[in-house]
């Protein structure tokens, strides 16, 4: 029985001093999927949200990485005015976000995901 796994063992074992190729082309594919997978669709993303927030103009619905939802009044080079809350007698409670801090940016009139559950619909 012990000459059985010996010789499995033995044949296993690759030439002394060779490489294995098939490691390498292993290893080549796993890193391939890795990068389809994960790396290029999150890059995808983060150009996709860039862009969204360069293009931020006055009037567009945001939500800044800190939670705060509002709307845009005024646009600076680096940041942005938003409004945040309107009090008695028409005051606005306004505050001025870099717009590193924004974390979504959207379009009068477009309906973000989870718009219908702030409203009490049910999607349809």
């Amino acid at each position: 029985m012990s000459d059985g796994i010996s010789a499995v063992l033995l044949q296993a074992e690759a030439a002394p001093g060779g490489t294995d190729m098939s490691f390498f082309i292993m290893m080549g594919a796993i890193f391939m999927i890795f990068y389809f997978l994960v790396m290029r669709p999150q890059q995808k993303q983060q150009r996709t949200r860039e862009a969204a927030i360069k293009s931020a103009a006055k009037g567009d619905r945001i939500v800044t990485s800190g939670g705060l939802h509002g709307v845009i009044n005024d646009v600076k080079e680096d940041s942005v005015t938003v409004e945040i809350a309107r009090v008695k007698g028409g005051a606005r409670v306004e505050v001025e976000v870099a717009r590193t801090g924004l974390a979504s940016v959207s379009k009068p009139g477009t309906v973000e995901a989870g718009d219908d559950e702030k409203k009490g619909g049910d999607g349809s």
